[in-house]
């Protein structure tokens, strides 16, 4: 009889504690969003770092709160061409931000696309832009204006050269009709090619109707898409990884949390490029074994016709810095700086972009 009335009052005891643990936890719901679906790698670092990690980390340290997230992928609150007014106007607490289509808004966070042939490791790029973000105002302030906060930049592999004939020398690329996506056109017209802008959705059925003969992408892109099915030569020229994004969030919403859920999150925030890197790196070398499984054709553009390719381009760099300078922004230092960042971070530029500014 005693044992059972201990067992009894035990069982009492350890409900009472559930009880009481359950009461003191506090529930903040947020919500993160992005106009792209999980698959992408952009989308599915941040499932794989604040989303999977936030709890557990703020359990790991005895908070009382804990979210819950409401998870809204693949465009299902804003598209692509919104994604730093959703952030802005609060439609998302956190998400995805493709920079690249906010030339207007935030042209610094565009100075990739103007520096073809520089880098092509992912690492550096993430490592680079975030300096620029911690020692330039002006790129702070592109946030800043727009409400949100920075965690890190979205990168991406280098971009290669999809073709539905072989490539061995610039003059090959000579009268044909090349696709690419927004500002990556520039790096194709000195060659006498005739650029197409499009975008990834469009691809596949472009080349095989036609309209298009190549496509400038990145491997990361082009496999999912089964590209070189239409284009089955693929050169590797290295044109260079960009950044065209970035992992944010809402500025009042994030000054609107607890301190200590602020101080748990912001670390796994942080993880978030890497993440992506990790994913990015992963797509890239199973989708050159997929390519090579299925017949297409790899080769490497000769060193010699890589250079040529970067010294024929008109100085989109100087183009960027006039543009911005017009905007009273300092573009030629900041171009100044982010060139010597990218020496001092390991990258070998194929060409010099800050001659001639």
């Amino acid at each position: 009889m005693k044992a059972k009335t201990c067992t009894v009052l035990a069982a009492a005891c350890l409900m009472w504690v559930t009880t009481a643990a359950a009461q003191q936890t506090e529930t903040i719901r947020l919500t993160i969003a992005s106009s792209h679906p999980p698959v992408i790698p952009w989308v599915a670092a941040m499932k794989n770092t604040v989303v999977a990690k936030t709890n557990k980390a703020l359990e790991a340290k005895g908070s009382k709160y804990r979210i819950e997230w409401n998870e809204a992928y693949g465009g299902v609150l804003y598209n692509f061409e919104n994604t730093i007014e959703a952030i802005e106007q609060g439609i998302t607490d956190f998400g995805w931000v493709g920079t690249l289509w906010e030339p207007a808004k935030m042209p610094l966070q565009n100075i990739m696309f103007a520096t073809p042939f520089t880098n092509d490791d992912p690492k550096i790029n993430v490592k680079v832009m975030d300096q620029m973000m911690a020692k330039s105002p002006q790129f702070r302030k592109e946030w800043d204006d727009q409400n949100a906060v920075y965690f890190s930049a979205t990168t991406s592999d280098s971009y290669q050269l999809f073709t539905k004939f072989p490539v061995t020398k610039l003059e090959d690329l000579k009268g044909k009709k090349i696709l690419a996506a927004g500002a990556v056109g520039t790096w194709i017209e000195a060659l006498g090619a005739t650029f197409v802008n499009a975008g990834i959705p469009t691809f596949y059925n472009a080349l095989q109707t036609g309209v298009g003969e190549g496509v400038i992408l990145i491997p990361s892109g082009a496999v999912p898409i089964k590209l070189h099915e239409v284009a089955p030569y693929v050169t590797y020229v290295n044109m260079g990884a960009v950044t065209f994004g970035a992992f944010a969030a809402n500025k009042k919403k994030w000054l609107s949390l607890p301190q200590e859920v602020r101080d748990v999150m912001l670390p796994i925030a942080k993880e978030y490029a890497a993440e992506n890197i990790k994913i990015v790196q992963d797509r890239e070398k199973k989708g050159l074994e997929k390519m090579k499984a299925d017949g297409a054709k790899i080769s490497t553009l000769p060193a010699a016709e890589r250079k040529r390719w970067a010294d024929s381009m008109p100085n989109i760099a100087k183009a960027w810095v006039d543009d911005n300078a017009k905007k009273g922004l300092p573009a030629k230092q900041l171009m100044l700086d982010y060139m010597a960042a990218m020496r001092a971070a390991g990258a070998k530029p194929a060409r010099d972009w800050t001659k001639g500014l």
